[in-house]
């Protein structure tokens, strides 16, 4: 939470809606893209959460036709799959979320936080433990706030704006 907390503070120096469009962030990205990219693993890892709670199994898909179908199922790459390098899932998710306003993106991200947050609060500390739940939460949030702190604070000295 302390790390989440950071990364809201340092989102709200941005201000304006207008502001988190504009690229240059992460090379071409905008902010609304880097959340964007954050909300696609968030959701990722909220939903593994509440397959666990429903004592469901994720499988990582193995073939191609595995992770197309995956992406039709969820919205968004099974980032769990061996197939699945680093790279190709970022400009796919930049491209889905490009036509959804950034308000919904926000939104989207915010849900799919409190659903990770809301899981952990329901799951027994043992099934946490067995699903190694703390350091794959960590994976699929704040090591992505860490990736992309410094490049929005550079973003926003360039840009002239000031801290709050």
């Amino acid at each position: 939470m302390h790390e989440r907390d950071k990364f809201e503070l340092l989102l709200n120096r941005v201000g304006h809606t207008r502001r988190m469009t504009l690229k240059g962030v992460a090379g071409k990205w905008s902010i609304k893209d880097v959340l964007a990219h954050i909300l696609a693993y968030e959701q990722f890892i909220a939903d593994r959460m509440v397959e666990i709670l429903n004592y469901e199994t994720y499988v990582p898909c193995k073939t191609q036709t595995a992770l197309d179908a995956f992406l039709d199922a969820f919205g968004y790459p099974d980032f769990g799959s061996p197939l699945l390098d680093e790279e190709s899932p970022k400009e796919w998710i930049i491209e889905r979320y490009k036509s959804i306003s950034m308000d919904d993106v926000v939104a989207q991200e915010l849900q799919a936080f409190a659903s990770i947050i809301s899981s952990l609060e329901k799951m027994p500390d043992a099934v946490i433990q067995q699903h190694n739940l703390y350091d794959r939460v960590a994976e699929h949030t704040y090591h992505h706030y860490h990736e992309h702190i410094t490049g929005i604070k550079r973003w926003l000295r360039v840009n002239g704006v000031q801290r709050k």
